[in-house]
């Protein structure tokens, strides 16, 4: 099968160059002093450099080079430097070579143990589920569509939708002139919105990226089984593979997905590559057929490169299998966006797992090929000192907190004070939030006017190493506690919280609630208070800013979706605006 038309580019245009830039304009990313977070979830490591089994069943060549795990400790380090001297928010790094994690780190406040959500490297897993389902005879690849779903084909089927197989699903051949995803997200019955669209080209014929394909795969999935993709794939994958339980988004009514959704941790995504390295096998079982793990990873059908994209040095247009990339250097990944990667290098016996934020994708793939490709040899040198530091650096790795910019003896040693009303009047002795509680008195509470959030009520209150925003919605009250040069976990669920991509994949009708935060803030000027809400179980972060002007306050909304392009999503949270309250 070949392309006949240019490359999807409204499903990358969040890989090109153009944008990239503002991750990081305005808001403190990038090489500087690093503050570390509280301590991390309890569990494995949150680091490691050097070897650590992945009890996958590896062959015993690992053994064989004395325990080595065949990485020179100084391409990682490189890796790491190049990653910082660029524009990339790197979450999570795992190398992986013979069976054997080589280096690992979490960037704080993100961490081992917390799910990071793929985005489209979900496609993956709906793929591998597939695979099962072929292997246990209860799908063929030439199954026709329409067949599973005879109640939601539209009136008339067209001789192009009738055509349509699974094959077709698995590499995003199906012949719609555009993704269908955000039609099919914004209805309630995505199956027979999706096959209600109309098909412009042979099924087979034409390559575009089509999330939607993949959601019908597993409304397929589910359709035969009698479960949700997430559920199939624990007995026969996720078990032997002692991968702890994950989420996964569902539709309106209730089918995973699919396309994106899954959450996992970064030691899931490196067992999942190590799986797929070993052809399908996991401690001497056999799980999925090799001649499927063969089919899955080679490329079924070639991309047109755009008019301004190089074949040769770029990874989007390398083929594509079954819900799975080519790549160069004869690897093959599974990727979501901003920069969620499962890459599997055959020849080097090698996989490297990635989480992050960047607009770049292109960019964090090759500085893998430039730094962490080369460092892959079996006679690389054991370099104790080398590990050491790398261990070291590996610990160490956060994102930056949040840091005073108000001129040096002009920040304030406090949160701004309303002011006070004429002598006797209601709002007489009203003192500064941070004095009051250092004081055991009442924190400031702000009246909030009418706002489409819900929130009616703000109280503030500061304490020498955090700020305590309690914001009052109806009956519920939602606190957020930030940490002055630290960051401060805990829970939210402030309504708009976290940023989701809705324009492409619709709103989550199933998000997960309370959603997990971690909070910095600074004080920008003598008025102004800014804070970084880090959802580190996704890539994204708000900036919240607190701005107080006499007796009045504004908080407003910036979501990080929007600060790296307001292509991708608009920022709709209203700037809550109040009044000191008596």
């Amino acid at each position: 099968m070949q392309s006949s038309r240019p490359f999807d580019a409204g499903r990358r245009d969040f890989v090109t160059q153009s944008t990239f830039a503002l991750m990081t304009a305005g808001l403190g990313f990038g090489a500087g002093a690093l503050a570390r977070s509280a301590e991390p979830d309890a569990g494995s490591p949150n680091h490691s450099a050097g070897s650590r089994s992945l009890n996958a069943g590896a062959d015993s060549n690992a053994a064989a080079a004395g325990g080595s795990p065949g990485i020179d400790p100084r391409g990682v380090d490189s890796f790491l430097n190049a990653v910082a001297a660029g524009s990339f928010e790197l979450h999570s790094l795992i190398v992986a070579r013979h069976g054997q994690i080589a280096a690992s780190g979490w960037y704080a406040p993100y961490r081992a143990q917390a799910p990071h959500l793929l985005y489209s490297l979900s496609k993956s897993f709906t793929s591998t589920a597939v695979g099962f389902a072929v292997t246990e005879g209860k799908l063929h690849l030439t199954d026709r569509v329409v067949d599973f779903f005879p109640s939601q084909v539209p009136p008339t089927i067209s001789a192009k939708l009738a055509a349509l197989n699974i094959q077709h699903l698995l590499t995003m051949s199906v012949g719609m002139p555009k993704d269908a995803t955000p039609t099919v997200t914004h209805e309630h019955d995505w199956v027979k919105t999706f096959l209600a669209q109309p098909i412009e080209f042979q099924p087979g014929s034409v390559f575009l990226y089509n999330s939607a394909a993949t959601y019908m795969l597993s409304a397929i999935v589910q359709k035969v089984t009698g479960q949700q993709v997430n559920q199939y794939l624990r007995p026969r994958l996720f078990a032997h593979l002692e991968i702890p339980e994950m989420s996964w988004q569902v539709c309106p009514l209730g089918i995973n997905t699919g396309g994106w959704g899954l959450s996992a941790t970064t030691e899931t995504l490196m067992k999942f590559g190590q799986f797929y390295l070993q052809q399908g096998r996991w401690n001497g079982v056999q799980l999925l057929p090799k001649s499927w793990i063969a089919d899955a990873t080679r490329s079924h059908i070639q991309q047109t490169p755009a008019a301004d994209k190089n074949p040769l040095t770029d990874d989007w247009y390398q083929g594509y299998g079954y819900q799975i990339w080519r790549c160069r250097h004869n690897a093959f990944r599974g990727d979501g966006a901003f920069g969620q990667f499962c890459i599997v290098l055959p020849e080097q016996d090698a996989v490297v797992a990635m989480t992050s934020q960047t607009m770049d994708m292109q960019g964090l793939l090759n500085l893998v090929w430039e730094h962490l490709l080369p460092a892959m040899s079996d006679n690389a040198p054991t370099a104790p000192d080398e590990w050491q530091h790398l261990r070291q650096r590996l610990a160490g790795l956060a994102l930056p907190v949040p840091s005073n910019i108000a001129p040096a003896g002009n920040a304030p040693a406090s949160l701004p004070s309303p002011s006070p009303s004429p002598a006797g009047g209601a709002h007489a002795g009203l003192i500064s939030p941070a004095r009051a509680t250092l004081a055991g008195q009442a924190a400031a509470v702000y009246r909030i006017e009418p706002n489409a959030l819900g929130v009616t009520q703000l109280s503030i209150s500061a304490r020498p190493d955090n700020v305590r925003l309690v914001f009052g919605v109806g009956t519920k009250t939602h606190t957020i506690v930030s940490g002055l040069g630290s960051w401060r976990d805990g829970y939210t669920e402030l309504p708009g919280t976290p940023p989701q991509w809705e324009e492409l994949i619709g709103v989550d009708p199933s998000p997960r609630h309370p959603a997990k935060v971690a909070v910095a803030g600074a004080w920008k000027d003598a008025q102004t208070f800014e804070m970084q809400w880090r959802y580190y179980e996704t890539p994204h972060f708000d900036i919240v800013t607190v701005h107080f002007t006499e007796r009045h306050i504004e908080v407003s909304f910036q979501n990080s979706l929007t600060l790296m392009s307001t292509a991708l999503h608009t920022e709709r949270r209203p700037v809550l605006e109040g009044v000191a309250s008596s």
